[in-house]
């Protein structure tokens, strides 16, 4: 897969995070991966070192907050990042299009999972016609059995289970920071997909 930022575009980006005021480096963490919807997270390694040759150069200044280390933009920087207002324009340009590229290829990702997630249940119901077909069950007997009725009691069960599950996951996300558009598409995608499958293997 292409770099997501190309050589410089990264320091020149974290100039332009820190000319709204300083930051902690998790906090320009943070404000990278919700540019990028969620499709990319910088890690503490790739961070730390820009931001110390930012700060050799006098781009960048520190000082102590508790814990932490506060990173700010000196005079110096503000006059580089206003020489390059264009070259920052076309950084956001090419974070538009990486964010274009990574959503594509998670979406590729979850279509292949999900084409695996439906051989399998394919292959399940196959088996299941197949047991049948063998006199192994009854169908219009199971439909009437308690072991039938156990059976689909379960399956509400686990539907139940799985939908209090996401919705405190969603819950839970949404109070950490809003939920993207990816992972929306995302969640939309998948679901599409889970219930196009499970009610195949239904009628199949």
């Amino acid at each position: 897969m292409p770099p997501v930022f190309a050589h410089g575009a990264l320091r020149l980006y974290l100039l332009a995070l820190l000319e709204s005021g300083p930051k902690h480096g998790y906090e320009l963490i943070k404000a990278l991966n919700e540019r990028f919807g969620g499709t990319y997270s910088p890690s503490a390694g790739t961070i730390y070192p820009r931001l110390g040759k930012l700060e050799e150069e006098g781009l960048v200044a520190t000082e102590s907050a508790g814990r932490r280390t506060n990173y700010h933009i000196t005079q110096a920087g503000l006059a580089e990042l206003n020489t390059r207002r264009a070259e920052l324009a076309g950084v956001e340009n090419d974070i538009s299009a990486s964010v274009r590229r990574l959503a594509d290829n998670l979406r590729d990702d979850i279509r292949t999972n999900m084409r695996g997630l439906r051989a399998d249940l394919a292959a399940t119901a196959e088996a299941a016609r197949a047991s049948v077909r063998n006199g192994e069950f009854s169908t219009a007997g199971a439909r009437q059995s308690p072991e039938g009725h156990r059976t689909l009691k379960e399956a509400e069960m686990l539907l139940q289970a799985f939908r209090d599950d996401l919705r405190v996951e969603l819950r839970l996300q949404a109070g950490r920071q809003p939920l993207s558009p990816v992972a929306l598409e995302t969640v939309r995608t998948v679901l599409d997909q889970a219930r196009i499958s499970i009610r195949n293997s239904l009628t199949g």
